[in-house]
């Protein structure tokens, strides 16, 4: 057998543990491994397939990014090519991928991205390309698995950003209004804001009232508590209002902080200030826990091969077992937070905020 691995879409700690994983597993069984790079670019001349064995991927697994490089910009079935006088066009160069995909001789593919690449990866599997998926992202918002790799990282990066913060805020009796990643999910922002102890958590999945963000401020006021920590996820929107974009067009969320921020210092007239976290989240050396599951992900993806369970992703179930779940399962439903949650409980029993 011979194995192609590619990432795609954004960077995620623990890629290159799931990359280690699958090809020494793949080594185990006397099979050969490739990486394409740059997500399908690789096989579209925009890169290059190169060798994966035992030397390419020691000491990778403590390395945040992915040694294969990565595109968010890299769907063959909507390639997009800049015009000489700076227009794009958009192509479907999906039959190249599966010509090229059969010119190199492999067997399977093990295509580790998040909900759009692993979309991608359930219509080439619809095209015949025998392949595997690996859930990959920050946002723990694909469905079907109880967790994705990068998740505990990102947060455990939000969380140190808070407790950092704590300090600077009380000294200048300041709001402080963070903004973490998470698109329409509110993951991030739940956890690191209950971790952080921070004051209000503003998440997609429950729209705010401004009014209630500022009560609570006003109230650590008047307590003698005289700064307050927010933390918003990208995605957080007002009642009745709609997400804030940096990009409309390109639909890139950003800025609510700032918008908080604005709005909380307007009518408290307490001194606020923002922090957008970004890319912060998805760099850095992984968490043991992301480690572990990236292994476990990649060795467990070359079993779903050996096993000829095409067209399935590797997933976290209860109780923490490793299963196969269909594609058209797992990309049926996006994750979101539960409204009835653990999590969500014990934050309004700590009395934090969510803005509701």
């Amino acid at each position: 057998m011979k194995i192609a691995i590619t990432t795609g879409g954004g960077d995620a700690p623990g890629l290159n543990a799931v990359i280690r994983g699958a090809v020494l597993g793949a080594l185990h069984r006397g099979w050969e491994c490739v990486g394409i790079r740059r997500g399908y670019g690789g096989l579209l001349g925009e890169d290059s397939v190169i060798p994966l064995g035992a030397d390419q991927v020691r000491g990778i697994t403590h390395l945040g990014g992915t040694i294969l490089g990565t595109t968010n910009r890299g769907n063959p079935f909507h390639w997009r090519d800049r015009a000489p006088d700076g227009s794009w066009t958009e192509r479907d160069r999906s039959d190249e991928v599966i010509r090229n995909f059969q010119f190199h001789e492999i067997d399977a593919l093990v295509a580790i991205g998040g909900d759009g690449s692993l979309a991608i990866a359930r219509d080439l599997h619809a095209k015949g390309v025998p392949l595997v998926g690996v859930p990959k992202t920050i946002d723990n918002d694909v469905g079907g698995t109880v967790a994705t790799f990068g998740f505990d990282t990102a947060v455990a990066v939000a969380t140190d950003a808070i407790d950092r913060l704590h300090s600077t805020a009380e000294s200048h009796e300041r709001v402080m209004v963070v903004e973490v990643m998470g698109r329409n999910a509110g993951f991030i922002a739940l956890h690191a804001g209950l971790a952080g102890t921070a004051d209000v958590i503003l998440i997609p999945e429950i729209p705010f009232d401004i009014e209630k963000v500022c009560d609570k401020v006003r109230r650590r006021d008047a307590r003698g508590r005289r700064f307050s920590i927010v933390v918003a996820a990208e995605g957080a929107l007002p009642k009745g209002g709609t997400a804030t974009f940096k990009d409309p067009e390109a639909h890139r969320l950003g800025g609510i902080a700032e918008a908080v921020a604005r709005d909380v210092e307007a009518r408290t007239g307490k001194e606020a200030r923002s922090l957008v976290l970004g890319h912060l989240q998805r760099g850095g050396s992984p968490t043991t826990f992301d480690r572990l599951l990236g292994l476990r992900f990649g060795a467990a993806a070359i079993r779903l091969i050996a096993e000829g369970k095409w067209g399935c992703m590797v997933a976290l179930t209860p109780p923490h077992r490793v299963a196969a779940i269909p594609l058209d399962q797992a990309l049926a439903t996006p994750k979101r937070v539960q409204l009835d949650s653990d999590a969500v409980a014990t934050a309004r029993d700590l009395g934090t905020s969510l803005g509701d």
